[in-house]
């Protein structure tokens, strides 16, 4: 054997690669039109579930809020009502006016009483009812009726005592005007104008229209609780708790 044809049998052939080899890639056999390989692409994020909890925990929270936002809504619209109707003279020609009751002191009503009367006196004398219907019962450890004290403060003041009719068993809105609405079937009566502070119109001519009243109102202007003052949107926002509350047990 020559030499060359040795070193033709130990040299590597021209063409092999040198170093450690690769191995192939896998063929992919290709697929008919319209399919895509099944799988995940390079460069996409898989979306992790969220549990049950989760889920529940983020819907309970949207509707607390949601809840939140409506009942606010709900609230500012009827604290603008009762601001309204505060504001809203309805005197007219009516069958009795009905006072509201109040504190007393001893037989003498106090100045939101007595503001509230000189109102209701006021539209008696121009002739807007033939009669007055006081109301409020008697305070633990009181001697007098808020309405015995409403009807001595008129008598005074030149209404006829056959004028004037007593409702003083009630101990609040609800009972004094469920007491009027007895006394004025009676009389085959029910077109009323309600007298009393603004803030307390709303929820007063509420309460007559459910007993079966025609109702309108008209707000004391001389009250000690001043339109526009801060007392007075303390007292609506609280009237507006209260129709709340009435609303709930009533309807």
């Amino acid at each position: 054997m020559s030499p060359a044809s040795a070193a033709e049998r130990v040299a590597p052939a021209a063409d092999a690669p040198s170093g450690p080899t690769r191995p192939e890639a896998p063929v992919v056999p290709p697929l008919p039109d319209g399919e895509w390989p099944v799988g995940p692409r390079r460069g996409t994020v898989r979306k992790r579930r969220r549990s049950f909890l989760a889920e529940a925990w983020r819907w309970l929270v949207a509707g607390a809020i949601f809840a939140g936002l409506a009942s606010g809504l709900l609230g500012a619209v009827l604290i603008a009502a009762i601001y309204r109707q505060a504001r809203t003279d309805q005197t007219r020609p009516v069958e009795a006016i009905v006072v509201l009751g109040t504190a007393q002191f001893n037989g003498r009503p106090g100045r939101v009483l007595q503001a509230r009367l000189n109102r209701a006196l006021a539209v008696y004398e121009a002739g807007t009812a033939p009669l007055i219907v006081v109301t409020g019962g008697r305070a633990p450890g009181d001697v007098y009726t808020e309405a015995e004290a409403a009807q001595g403060y008129l008598i005074e003041r030149g209404v006829p005592p056959e004028a004037i009719l007593l409702e003083n068993e009630g101990r609040d809105t609800w009972g004094s005007m469920r007491g009027v609405a007895a006394l004025l079937a009676d009389a085959n009566l029910d077109r009323v104008l309600l007298v009393s502070d603004g803030f307390h119109l709303f929820r007063v001519k509420l309460m007559a229209r459910d007993l079966g009243l025609t109702a309108f109102a008209a707000a004391a202007p001389e009250s000690p609780i001043r339109e526009g003052g801060g007392g007075e949107f303390s007292y609506v926002v609280r009237e507006a708790a209260a129709v709340v509350v009435y609303l709930w047990v009533n309807r």
